[in-house]
């Protein structure tokens, strides 16, 4: 079949009922960038826009089974990681991966949601960083998701998040894209840090709106620029301009 060769995004996430973030922002993301989409799923969540009530996490190796079978079925030319739920999880993924070395990820760490509904069970966050990070072509903590994975308190300027960032860059990840959603200041500023490389920064207006699952958006805007096998700087700004451009609308 002609579809089973078109390149794929592999999304392995959490499913949100209300439409707003997880694998369905993921899928309407990648789809509208050109790319196809294949899924593991690894929770089903009860949520409004406003709270999440309810999170069954599936069980883990049924959602490796299911990046196995979505590999074995299709060209998957990118993968993308949102909501893991459990240190298990977070390993039987990471084993996926050790398995598929060739195949670019794209990890956004979800540790909560906006209403503050914890994501990902206490302790699971040395699991990411020892097990599925260093298997990950890129990881685009926000700032607060940055100060929790490096177990400090939230950077209080842009030198303070690059400090964090780069102790994750020369000890677990390959690759960090720090997000400036958090930040304050007319501009919106997310910084690319890689081993032994100056910090790349992307610099765009602030709008003064507020989107949920623009974190999503994202990381699977760039994973979907990955699969269509653009270098990684021009993927993160290809993202970059992709969630501005809702933002945009958003704010029409």
């Amino acid at each position: 079949m002609a579809l089973r060769r078109e390149p794929h995004v592999l999304v392995v996430g959490g499913s949100d009922s209300s439409g707003g973030a997880g694998i369905a922002r993921d899928i309407e993301t990648i789809s509208s960038i050109g790319v196809r989409t294949c899924l593991a799923v690894s929770a089903l969540t009860v949520q409004t826009h406003e709270a999440v009530t309810e999170i069954h996490p599936s069980q883990p190796d049924l959602v490796a089974d299911q990046m196995r079978a979505a590999l074995q079925a299709n060209t998957v030319a990118a993968i993308k990681i949102g909501m893991l739920a459990t240190v298990d999880i977070v390993i039987a993924v990471a084993a996926v991966l050790r398995e598929n070395r060739h195949v670019p990820a794209v990890l956004d760490p979800v540790l909560a949601s906006t209403s503050g509904r914890a994501l990902l069970e206490e302790g699971a966050i040395a699991a990411m960083k020892r097990d599925l990070m260093p298997h990950c072509r890129l990881v685009t903590p926000n700032l607060i998701e940055l100060a929790l994975l490096v177990g400090s308190e939230l950077a209080v300027d842009e030198d303070g998040a690059v400090k964090q960032g780069q102790k994750l860059v020369a000890a677990e990840a390959q690759a960090l894209l720090i997000k400036g959603g958090h930040a304050a200041g007319p501009r919106s500023i997310d910084i690319l840090l890689r081993l032994d490389q100056e910090p790349i920064r992307f610099d765009i207006p602030r709008l003064a709106v507020s989107m949920r699952g623009t974190g999503c958006m994202l990381a699977s805007a760039i994973a979907a620029h990955l699969a269509k096998a653009s270098p990684l700087e021009d993927s993160v700004r290809k993202g970059k301009l992709f969630v501005f451009g809702k933002l945009q609308k958003a704010a029409e």
